[in-house]
């Protein structure tokens, strides 16, 4: 099987080329083409992973390219991780919205909506000429942010487009340790969109054990997701770390004006990276990649592809999916990151317990501006920028929402071609 992976030069590439040379028995992999326009980045990344690889008595080749349609010919799936615009977009992205006291973030408020803005356009543009290279049967692995509007960019366009996020599988994982259980026996009760969703239940062997871990470890889980203890208790939920910017946004705002942006760590910890790779000596994961982010982004990559590719059973995963009637208070062609079931004719969302108020309301408001925010990143146009970030919990004010247009425009004139005129 051959695996494109759009955006191959990133620092996240070798964990997705780890979790492959782990999983030799059950993912059949024989070629990987890394396909980045950054030759330094793509080679220097291209061949630590073949090291990593050999290392491991692993089989498969890594090849590099520039060349998008060379990349994904004969590809049965791709996957995309793109950051338009790199760390120096990001950094703007967590920093503009300050000016109107409003929390900066790369994937969600006025930050995410600059990101979709960039991002979305650049994403269509490659899963097209994805589709006429490779074919409609070819599968789009989404990992590029904002999860949840550039999946659902995808499915309007009728391409064969699964999103994944590693926030559920980072949770699992914990809960299983902190259980005794086997990850594999840990299943979750993930409710929501990618970046705004709860835990409503942790199922072993088809008993919940959520009550069990928040009387026993709701401490740890509360310093893990930035939570108060009694409020998850209160709810019977784990929230995802991202539910900080919206329920504890003017503290989350306060903290950032005195740190250093996330974006200029990362530039760091990415060149720090960079030069490891190059060193030919090195033939396993360094521990500093840690330090990137995307805990266990391997696992939830790579336990998808062989899912959408293997032919097998049906398996659960997390992933990001059309709603199609699973939260009855959002549109069918709504994109929610809930359990679904994943096999190679795709994935289906596991009807779950009805959602209550108190998490449905956040849902419903937070879809409404993907929705507008997928209208501004297809048509373009500053009003619609602002209408977007008007609907967004995290801005919702008119002289707000009108400022923040006009920065977000101003700063990625660059990346919209409509506002170049």
């Amino acid at each position: 099987m051959k695996l494109a992976v759009v955006g191959g030069g990133s620092t996240y590439t070798p964990e997705l080329v780890d979790g492959i040379a782990g999983r030799r028995s059950t993912l059949d992999v024989d070629e990987i083409v890394l396909i980045d326009p950054d030759a330094y980045r793509v080679e220097t990344v291209g061949g630590f992973s073949q090291r990593l690889l050999d290392h491991a008595g692993h089989p498969a080749r890594v090849r590099t390219t520039a060349n998008l349609e060379e990349g994904v010919e004969g590809a049965s799936a791709v996957l995309i991780q793109l950051r338009v615009g790199g760390q120096k977009a990001r950094a703007s992205d967590e920093t503009f919205p300050h000016a109107c006291g409003c929390v900066g973030q790369e994937t969600t408020g006025a930050g995410g909506l600059a990101k979709a803005l960039r991002t979305v356009p650049v994403v269509l543009d490659i899963a097209e000429r994805v589709r006429k290279v490779a074919g409609d049967d070819t599968w789009i692995v989404n990992f590029t942010n904002p999860v949840g509007i550039v999946t659902r960019a995808l499915l309007q366009e009728g391409h064969r487009a699964v999103g994944l996020c590693n926030v559920a599988i980072n949770l699992q994982r914990k809960f299983a340790k902190l259980l005794g259980a086997s990850t594999d026996d840990v299943r979750l009760v993930h409710t929501g969109l990618n970046h705004l969703s709860w835990e409503r239940g942790v199922l072993v062997d088809g008993v919940d054990r959520l009550p069990e871990l928040l009387d026993r470890h709701a401490e740890f889980l509360g310093e893990e997701v930035s939570a108060p203890v009694e409020w998850m208790r209160r709810m019977n939920a784990v929230p995802s770390y991202y539910l900080k910017y919206y329920y504890s946004h003017d503290a989350q705002v306060a903290k950032q004006l005195t740190e250093r942006p996330r974006a200029e760590v990362v530039s760091d910890v990415e060149e720090e990276l960079l030069k490891i790779y190059l060193d030919p000596e090195q033939v396993t994961k360094p521990d500093s990649l840690e330090k990137r982010g995307g805990a266990y982004y391997s696992e939830a990559a790579v336990q998808l592809v062989h899912a959408l590719t293997a032919g097998g059973p049906a398996e659960e995963h997390v992933v990001n999916v059309r709603n199609d009637g699973t939260f009855s208070f959002l549109p069918d062609d709504a994109v929610i990151e809930v359990s679904s079931t994943v096999d190679s004719s795709g994935a289906r969302a596991i009807s779950q317990q009805t959602v209550e108020p108190r998490f449905a309301g956040l849902i419903a408001a937070v879809t409404a501006y993907e929705h507008l925010a997928l209208e501004a990143a297809v048509k373009g146009g500053r009003d619609r920028v602002a209408d977007a970030l008007l609907a967004h919990p995290l801005v919702g004010q008119y002289t707000k929402a009108d400022q923040l247009a006009d920065s977000l425009v101003s700063i990625n004139r660059d990346f919209l071609p409509w506002a170049r005129g």
